[in-house]
């Protein structure tokens, strides 16, 4: 069970409501913010004791209207804490992601603020899905960082928006080994081929193995090297279909040279290599970029900073919220 209640409950009611058994509570809001109606037609006014331990989630909830007011558009926040280890986008974000997109009508204009490290590639395809069955244009706002699936994420965007403080990443997924210790270490897929190809090299080269190579070849199982090559096709394939649809859809042949070179390890050697706004812009995607002291960029800013704080302090993986929807995990 999740111990985030108290510092992240979402709740309007006069008493939090009990946590589910995924660790988290979602609820929305009514539009009269200072009552919740009761069975019977009744209404029970939020106690001071209560609007002051959630007057910070209320407050960013205040500061996401404003924003909507001067935009037009609706404002959806997936932050993730980027130091948890449960951080990444899973099967699991589907329910909250709904929750917030029962917030807006369909056909809405919709900004979605991500702050994320990655994750698995299906799930975030299906959260992309959801979102453009809902919206009419979509613009996602990179604050601080979307990575790995949180790049592929923003290919199915009209707009990315990004400032000084932004950055994008390459898509090569990453294959998940268990270490001596227990523990799990992340590898690109690329890795795992090409050190099949140098080791098919050198044996034709020395016309037999080497004892060092060993250890690697235990490794190289034919289902492991099946999972990268699909891994590999299937992530370029997310960027360019959804490239394709939106931000390209005049033209499908520079969608495919992005996707190419996003997945492209020889031209990010590094999985956490930096794609700034303008390296993005030269790329050929559509880049929005604000200065960092442009007036709007400065109150998405804001709602970074709060977010992060609330998520560090309470320990949460991740927080979705929009105007009148709260959830914490």
């Amino acid at each position: 069970k999740s111990n985030h209640a108290s510092q992240f409950n979402p709740s309007p009611y006069s008493e939090p409501l009990p946590e589910n058994e995924a660790g988290f509570s979602s609820i929305m809001s009514p539009n009269n913010f200072s009552e919740k109606a009761l069975p019977g037609g009744a209404s029970l006014n939020r106690t001071p004791l209560y609007e002051a331990i959630h007057a910070e989630r209320y407050r960013r909830q205040q500061f996401i209207r404003d924003i909507e007011e001067k935009t037009g558009r609706r404002l959806l926040i997936y932050f993730s804490n980027t130091n948890h280890p449960q951080s990444f986008i899973t099967g699991d974000d589907v329910e909250p992601f709904q929750d917030l997109l029962l917030d807006c009508d369909k056909g809405d204009k919709i900004d979605l603020l991500l702050q994320t490290n990655g994750g698995e590639i299906d799930p975030a395809e299906k959260l992309v899905f959801m979102l453009r069955s809902r919206a009419s244009e979509f613009r996602l706002i990179v604050t601080e960082r979307a990575k790995s699936a949180g790049t592929l994420m923003a290919m199915a965007a009209d707009e990315i928006v990004m400032s000084t403080t932004s950055e994008l990443g390459p898509i090569d997924p990453q294959i998940s080994m268990p270490q001596a210790d227990g523990r799990y270490m992340q590898y690109p897929a690329q890795s795992f081929l090409d050190g099949l190809d140098a080791i098919r090299k050198r044996v034709v080269d020395e016309g037999g193995l080497n004892p060092a190579d060993y250890p690697l070849l235990s490794q190289l199982n034919p289902a492991l090297l099946d999972q990268c090559k699909k891994e590999l096709v299937h992530s370029q394939q997310f960027a360019e279909k959804w490239l394709k649809r939106y931000m390209l859809k005049d033209q499908p042949d520079k969608a495919a040279e992005i996707a190419g070179k996003l997945g492209d390890v020889r031209q990010y050697s590094s999985h956490g290599m930096v794609i700034d706004h303008q390296e993005a812009k030269d790329m050929g995607l559509n880049v929005a970029f604000y200065e960092p002291d442009d007036a709007l960029w400065q109150e998405f800013w804001r709602l970074h900073l709060d977010y992060k704080l609330a998520v560090q302090q309470s320990r949460a993986a991740k927080a979705f919220e929009s105007r009148r929807v709260a959830v914490v995990i």
